[in-house]
């Protein structure tokens, strides 16, 4: 069992940055793929970045590539997503996911953090 806990969103102009925070709770953490999803209003959660377990491999969705950076700390438990050159059609709930499997689904899921990119 895996608990999520994001923080790190809020309001920010475009061009701006943020870095969300996912803190878990749970033994086997360090075994599982990471990742963030977002869901904008009125559309479908979709993937944004992911992490292995050994944090040697990552993988993003083609319109955050160069801006987001995902990463993760073992020892703490934690796995960050850096934004960066935000734009408004980023805005969305950030969730964080552990168990991600490709870039559909995931084992758990964190409560969600409000993103909000203002033009």
């Amino acid at each position: 069992q895996v608990q999520l806990v994001e923080s790190g969103g809020g309001l920010v102009q475009a061009g701006g940055s943020l870095r969300l925070s996912c803190a878990a709770s749970g033994r086997t953490f360090s075994t599982y793929t990471m990742g963030w999803f977002r869901q904008a209003p009125g559309k479908e959660r979709e993937f944004v970045a992911a992490i292995t377990w050994s944090g040697g491999t990552t993988y993003s969705k083609d319109s955050v590539k160069g801006r987001f950076t995902i990463s993760r700390d073992n020892a703490k438990n934690a796995v960050y997503l850096q934004m960066n050159s935000l734009k408004p059609e980023d805005t969305a709930v950030y969730y964080c996911a552990a168990g991600v499997r490709g870039t559909r689904t995931a084992d758990y899921w964190g409560q969600g953090t409000q993103v909000t990119v203002s033009s």
